[in-house]
């Protein structure tokens, strides 16, 4: 283990930088002003409402995770966002029909103070979505200039001391690293020529590394999940994280594909079908956008069932999945999955769940730990991939070399075992053989 870093504290304020300010930007923005004003509890978030267990369980030492880390307080916390769409957070919010009236009406004055800076935006990646409020400039390169002024500006106007980014916004098409990604000097090279492998999510995450700002991609694009992106911000000491927040259909998968096999149930198919009808459910409707979505979702099950190890359980699974873009429904999620298991001699048993769930809702305590969890990980001086924040993510982007871990008590138990390295404590590995006769007389 290397040696565990200091923690600088959390002074000054922090902006939480948002591209894509929809159903989960304007969610998370709303959620963090109603906690502070007192008209909601943050639940859902590990750092505002999870304790972390500390020493032997007859310690009793449970800490909250805010309380034993110096995380920034919610107080301190600023927004800024970009989008297409020039709504402000009222109008965007409303818009989105996430939250209601009650709700959005509380916060209105805030919520239209979050106004949207004009994004870079290329309807040719994502083909559902369009607006007025975008930027223009000879190429890519120019366009990535323009976001890293927009950083320094709202850094200075804002009076921040710190500032992350966390993308929320739409689903690209699929796109493959080529040789354009591998280095910085061929990446900028390609901003250049507008080089047609470049998209909108790359400019920004560019411009965070690039900024000294940690960055997190909550969409399955490639975004920063290549070599020349992930090495510089190793360089700059710039922690990075994603991608794809963890929500929905795929939670419910990470939680259930661990506990069958744990107890070493076979199974022989997993189809998966999912209803939704907002900005996002537009997007995915677009057959290359869905091909990327689909990459992320797929990959979950191979890697947490691992196939090639335990054939006669999972040889010949059976895995799909498919999404319906159907508008009625808006941002409340419904998912449905059909799992077929064997058991004890090879007997069948079915599963169905049925998980009518919100989506935004879901994704929008994943940005606020994500964004305080990466600030911290800035101030410990952590640059480059940050794989001990894969709880939160579908497809997560580890060191090269590393496949993913996709069980999520596996993901939990790496996140705890993180925070405990970084407050001096020391991980828990459950052995129990340091319990004795003294300790059960104890309790």
């Amino acid at each position: 283990m290397s040696e565990r870093p200091e923690v600088k504290p959390a002074e000054g304020r922090l902006g939480i930088l948002l591209p894509g300010f929809g159903a989960v930007a304007t969610t998370v923005v709303a959620g963090v002003e109603a906690a502070r004003q007192g008209i909601a509890k943050p639940i859902g978030s590990l750092t505002q409402m999870n304790t972390i267990r500390l020493g032997k369980r007859t310690d009793n030492r449970a800490p909250l995770i805010k309380d034993f880390l110096p995380l920034t307080e919610l107080e301190d916390i600023v927004f800024g966002a970009w989008d297409p769409i020039p709504d402000d957070g009222y109008e965007s919010a409303r818009e989105a029909g996430v939250l209601e009236r009650h709700h959005i009406d509380a916060m209105e004055t805030f919520l239209r103070s979050v106004k949207p800076m004009p994004a870079v935006f290329d309807k040719e990646y994502v083909r559902r979505l369009d607006g007025p409020n975008v930027k223009s400039g000879e190429n890519k390169y120019e366009l990535a200039q323009m976001l890293r002024e927009d950083i320094r500006n709202f850094k200075a106007e804002n009076d921040c001391a710190r500032l992350v980014m966390v993308w929320c916004g739409s689903t690209e098409i699929f796109l493959r690293p080529g040789d354009a990604h591998q280095t910085l000097e061929a990446f900028e090279a390609a901003m250049k020529a507008n080089d047609e492998g470049i998209a909108p999510s790359m400019l920004y995450a560019y411009a965070a590394i690039m900024e000294g700002v940690p960055y997190a991609n909550g969409a399955p694009n490639l975004s920063a999940d290549f070599p020349a992106l992930e090495k510089e911000a190793v360089k700059r000491g710039v922690p990075i994280g994603g991608k794809d927040f963890k929500t929905g259909q795929t939670l419910m998968k990470t939680i259930l594909a661990p506990g069958l096999k744990a107890r070493m149930l076979g199974i022989d198919g997993w189809f998966s079908t999912n209803i939704l009808g907002n900005r996002d459910g537009a997007v995915l409707d677009d057959p290359d956008s869905f091909k990327t979505k689909e990459e992320s979702k797929l990959s979950v099950l191979e890697h947490i069932l691992q196939p090639e190890m335990y054939p006669d359980l999972y040889g010949n699974l059976y895995h799909k999945v498919r999404i319906n873009y159907y508008p009625p429904r808006g941002d409340n999620k419904e998912g449905w999955d059909n799992i077929d298991i064997r058991g004890w001699m090879g007997y069948t048993m079915q599963i169905k769940v049925d998980f009518l769930c919100r989506d935004s809702i879901l994704a929008a305590p994943i940005v606020l730990d994500l964004a305080l969890f990466l600030d911290l990980a800035s101030r410990s001086g952590m640059g480059g991939v940050q794989e001990w924040l894969s709880f939160y993510f579908k497809s997560p982007q580890t060191i090269p070399g590393l496949y993913p871990e996709h069980d999520i008590f596996i993901q939990h138990r790496k996140l705890k075992n993180t925070l405990r390295w970084l407050g001096g404590e020391e991980p828990l590995t459950h052995l129990g053989q340091d319990y004795g006769p003294e300790d059960a007389e104890g309790e």
